[in-house]
């Protein structure tokens, strides 16, 4: 169970631990409180770590998500809660990302082979990238995905593959929402098309 505070329940009740939301461990980072970092580190590790594997981040990931939070601590003075500490969690992995692929020339695919053997959250994300999922074989969609422009790739992985809101992929792309609502439609049809060319090649 994650730390939390004790309160007790109205009418004399016994004693019940209320988990901390992020905000509240923001501010009692920001008073001192490493334990209160570390809960944020343990509740948001699996969610970063995946992002910036769906980004490409390959075997880098680990380092990644670690030189994330560091950045995050060293930060945490600017954030403000306008968008959700996860977001703005997940912009810092997307930016590091980025930062790995500009500083290497290599790009491992294994990691997005992986994320559409079991995507996160597909059932669940909409008719779009169901319908490809349905329609084509898993790894037909994996290179399609690595063939499509990185700003592309980047918003179907928020959308799809990580299950992002509109608001949340805005916010962890740096873009506005009409700008993501926008690339994610062009992102489908392109994607869309590269499968069907991949299928009439095949005859």
């Amino acid at each position: 169970m994650e730390p939390g505070r004790r309160g007790r329940c109205h009418g004399g009740g016994p004693t019940a631990e209320v988990a901390l939301d992020d905000d509240e461990l923001v501010t009692r980072v920001r008073a001192g409180d490493r334990e209160a970092y570390d809960t944020l580190v343990a509740r948001h590790t699996a969610s970063a770590y995946r992002t910036a594997v769906l980004l490409g981040a390959g075997p880098d990931a680990e380092d990644v998500v670690q030189e994330a939070f560091v950045k995050a601590y060293r930060k945490l003075s600017r954030y403000r809660a306008e968008a959700s500490f996860r977001s703005w969690l997940l912009a810092i992995v997307a930016n590091e990302t980025r930062n790995l692929h500009r500083t290497r020339s290599r790009r491992d695919g294994l990691v997005l082979r992986a994320a559409a053997a079991d995507p996160v959250g597909a059932s669940g994300a909409g008719d779009g990238l169901d319908a490809v999922l349905a329609a084509e074989r898993r790894a037909e969609l994996v290179g399609a995905l690595r063939r499509l422009p990185a700003r592309d790739r980047e918003a179907i992985v928020c959308r799809y593959l990580l299950d992002l809101g509109e608001d949340e992929t805005a916010t962890v792309l740096g873009l506005p929402r009409g700008t993501v609502k926008s690339r994610t439609h062009r992102a489908l049809a392109k994607l869309r098309a590269l499968l069907d060319r991949e299928v009439a090649r095949r005859g």
